[in-house]
């Protein structure tokens, strides 16, 4: 049957399936096929989907009030958000700004951490230092800290790119990753570009504690979060941590920086943050930053939608079902147990070459050669074809290029924390058969 047609537009002209409703891990579609939903949709659902006790929330709110303009009024739901945000946060971590996704949240860091220079008379500090590959957002100020070709070069005459250092993947470097001195050499990059682009110039650092969708889940190596937020402090430069996929329970802890016992100036949250339920976003910073901001004039910032109150409350909920639930801690269980289930598939596919990741924040690589670690021929498209496959088969997962965008296939494995022994079977099931379609297609691929 023919669809009529849209006028929606995205990324590109591909039509998909219509959505008809979604529980659990689950969603439908119009003709009632069922799919599971292997990636949280974009690394969003954390708890699922129509979780009532979110719905509930959100009622009731929307029969109080679905808006208050931030500069009218205060609202209950906002300040109920922003008091368990910081309480979730590290010690002193106590202010918080919200907004409606992670782009706005990483913008709305920058901003925040240039105007706190400004306060403090370090008006030369506006560099912010990010890695390459790295994906922190959409806007001009984001791309600019952002390291992904294709995203970021159509968009260069426009912003004014910030420095980049390496992504430590000490598995494509042939390093230990569990080596303290792995670790240290990659640290040392970040202290070297401070020293070449000077001291005084730079403002932050900007890095995903586990990477996202530009590495594919990749775990730093030991020691390297210790040691690059002690440069930071060595060298007065804000150490921002972009925690939007990261956050929410995602890799095991409510926020990942937990697992390093970090205490970052700024932290950005998003994405599993409200579960998809509400467009929302927020930057968590030190009350002494924020505070020099204010009496310095103020924080020029904002959007029109910060703190709504249904967001917020929706926030809320989330937050109090994460706990309920005890999502944290499931995710760092059945992190463990997709893990070795993603294991396995590797010894029986030698076209993966990698499984990475940290609780339910895991990716495979494909890989031409898992030896050396070459990459597939980028023509074949092979991490959007067996997305596509997987697709057909009743399976959503995701994908990205790792090696800067333009080449090196991972497919990002990052169900809703809600998940179960029975719901990874059926994953790995699917994709074990998924994996191997893609080794015949590829295969008549290449003899045309």
């Amino acid at each position: 049957m023919t669809k009529p047609e849209s006028h929606l537009f995205y990324q590109s002209s591909q039509r998909r399936p219509v959505l008809d409703q979604a529980r659990g891990v689950y969603m439908w579609d119009v003709d009632g096929k069922r799919y599971l939903d292997g990636s949280s949709g974009a690394m969003v659902c954390n708890i699922g989907h129509s979780n009532e006790h979110v719905l509930d929330a959100m009622r009731r709110q929307m029969e109080k009030s679905t808006f208050g303009y931030r500069l009218h009024f205060e609202t209950d739901a906002s300040e109920k958000l922003a008091a368990r945000t910081a309480a979730l946060c590290p010690a002193g971590m106590d202010k918080v700004f919200f907004v409606s996704g992670g782009s706005e949240a990483v913008e709305s860091a920058i901003k925040l951490a240039r105007q706190h220079a400004l306060a403090v008379g370090q008006a030369a500090r506006w560099k912010v230092i990010s890695r390459a590959p790295s994906y922190h957002g959409c806007t001009l100020g984001a791309l600019a800290v952002t390291g992904y070709a294709p995203l970021t070069d159509p968009f260069a005459p426009m912003m004014r790119e910030m420095p980049k250092i390496p992504a430590p993947r000490a598995y494509l470097d042939g390093l230990d990753a569990n080596d303290p001195a792995t670790g240290a050499h990659y640290a040392a990059m970040l202290e070297a570009e401070i020293l070449a682009q000077g001291p005084d110039t730079v403002l932050a650092f900007i890095v995903e504690p586990v990477g996202g969708a530009s590495t594919g889940a990749l775990v730093p190596p030991v020691g390297y979060m210790q040691a690059v937020q002690e440069i930071c402090r060595r060298h007065g430069v804000l150490l921002i941590l972009d925690e939007v996929m990261t956050g929410a329970g995602r890799t095991g802890r409510f926020l990942a920086l937990e697992h390093w016992g970090l205490a970052p100036d700024i932290v950005v949250l998003s994405k599993g943050f409200a579960a998809g339920y509400v467009p929302l976003g927020a930057i968590v910073a030190r009350d002494d930053l924020v505070g020099a901001v204010l009496e310095g004039g103020g924080f020029l910032h904002g959007f029109t939608y910060a703190g709504n109150p249904l967001a917020c409350a929706a926030g809320a909920a989330v937050i109090d079902e994460i706990a309920r639930l005890g999502l944290v801690q499931n995710a760092e269980i059945m992190g463990v147990a997709l893990r070795k289930r993603l294991d396995g598939l590797m010894a029986r596919h030698p076209i993966i070459g990698d499984v990475r990741g940290q609780g339910l924040l895991l990716a495979f690589e494909l890989m031409a050669d898992p030896v050396t670690k070459a990459p597939l021929p980028a023509r074949l498209h092979a991490h959007q074809r067996l997305v596509d496959i997987a697709f057909e088969m009743g399976l959503i997962v995701y994908s990205r290029r790792t090696r800067n965008g333009l080449e090196g296939d991972h497919i990002m494995v990052c169900p809703p924390l809600i998940v179960s022994e029975q719901h990874l079977d059926e994953m790995i099931e699917t994709l074990d058969k998924a994996l191997a379609k893609l080794v015949d297609d590829l295969a008549l691929a290449e003899m045309v």
